[in-house]
């Protein structure tokens, strides 16, 4: 039996033409013999209000309730298609995330994904031919619905291509695939026919909103089949691939950017052992993820100063957390920035090509930018910068990179 598992987001299913449009493309699949299974996300701008739902209700609302609440757009747009391929004839019916099931943990909001079981689909496959599948939804132990965090639908496709070892799983989204950069802010920004796991999931990470970082990382790890691909052309798109003829390239893949940043800065924290760990343990409680991490201590090593990077949307916990622990660490000033971007250039050439921080850096510094935090990987160079110079240092990075003739 060839199973494969097209995903498709919010603005792939934004409305009932739309839904019906995309209705087609699942048919075009099973009439090459395919099982199909589609995994979908809310309609486009739905989860924003039922997020304003909750927040009218209460501004503390019990996680579990919040995501029974958030979940219920997949579950409209899931069943809607389902409709639409009746319509056309096909054999499908819609499952809720704890019908399949996809079991998870019970980090609400943030639920990692445990397992995916198969008996019920491969049953429902004997006689039928397409289910369609409300992404982003998970069950947890305690038999509660959770949710995957933003993006989610990305890595409930990946999760279940993995578990049906399917011939490969296709997402569907609004651009016809993986570019150099964002093309809205840098006009010369070039499509990439292939681009590997590795690279992707820099790009992913460091604010490339295409796929959803987790989702690049569970294909990576059970070597899924992934293909970027647009809703509304029928385009190659771009194919995300094991790292292999690509590894001597002598060039950079792509330049990614988070808006989404804010900068904590801990001055005057006691220079010993076990601090950072303090601190970082206690965000991490609260599933906290930290980026960039600077620590600079003073001369004489009585104190030091840590910097470091975490979601904008987390400063308000993050505040609270760490100032719970300020008489233990005994830190001096708790400082906060929020006018701050993350650039970062990603590329496996960084493995082998020598010069690309020097021209990173050389750029940046012709354009008059001033670079706030530093951090790299094997295949990453990423800096924190003034959000007044975001556009103005992607331009010129991709310039600089020859990312405009690429």
């Amino acid at each position: 039996m060839k199973i494969v598992v097209l995903k498709f987001g919010g603005t792939s299913v934004a409305d009932v033409p739309q839904i019906k449009n995309i209705s087609l493309k699942v048919k075009k699949e099973v009439y090459l013999g395919n099982k199909v299974i589609v995994v979908v996300s809310a309609m486009a701008g739905v989860t924003n209000n039922l997020i304003d739902l909750v927040k009218r209700m209460s501004d503390t609302p019990p996680n579990s309730e919040y995501d029974v609440v958030l979940s219920t757009g997949e579950q409209v747009t899931s069943a809607l298609l389902a409709i639409a391929l009746h319509n056309l004839n096909i054999k499908a019916r819609s499952w809720l995330g704890w019908q399949v099931p996809v079991t998870s943990n019970k980090s609400y909001s943030k639920a990692v994904i445990e397992e995916v079981k198969t008996g019920p689909l491969l049953e429902f496959f004997k006689k039928n031919q397409v289910a369609v599948v409300s992404g982003f939804q998970g069950l947890s132990g305690e038999n509660r619905i959770t949710t995957l965090g933003r993006g989610g639908s990305d890595t409930s496709a990946v999760a279940i291509a993995a578990a049906f070892s399917a011939e490969r799983c296709d997402i569907y989204t609004d651009v016809d695939g993986v570019y150099t950069t964002d093309p809205r802010i840098v006009k010369s920004a070039k499509k990439l026919d292939l681009i590997t796991y590795e690279e992707m999931l820099e790009l992913a990470s460091q604010g490339a909103k295409v796929l959803q970082t987790r989702s690049v990382a569970l294909a990576m790890k059970y070597n899924v089949k992934l293909r970027v691909l647009s809703s509304f052309e029928d385009l190659p798109g771009t194919s995300i691939i094991k790292e292999g003829k690509n590894m001597e390239k002598s060039e950079i893949s792509g330049i990614a950017h988070s808006l989404n940043e804010a900068k904590i800065t801990l001055s005057g924290v006691p220079d010993r052992p076990g601090q950072a760990a303090e601190i970082f343990g206690a965000l991490a409680k609260y599933s906290i993820n930290v980026d960039m991490i600077v620590q600079s201590s003073s001369i004489n090593h009585k104190a030091t100063d840590i910097t470091f990077t975490i979601p904008e949307t987390d400063l308000l916990t993050a505040e609270s957390t760490i100032k719970k622990i300020q008489k233990k660490i005994n830190f001096e000033k708790f400082i906060t920035e929020t006018n701050v971007v993350k650039i970062s250039v990603v590329g496996n050439a960084m493995r082998t090509q020598s010069g690309i921080a020097k021209t990173m850096f050389e750029t940046l510094a012709n354009n008059q930018i001033n670079i706030h935090v530093i951090s790299t990987s094997e295949i990453k160079i990423s800096v924190l910068i003034s959000s007044d110079y975001y556009e103005l240092a992607m331009r010129s990075l991709h310039s600089a990179f020859g990312l405009d003739r690429k």
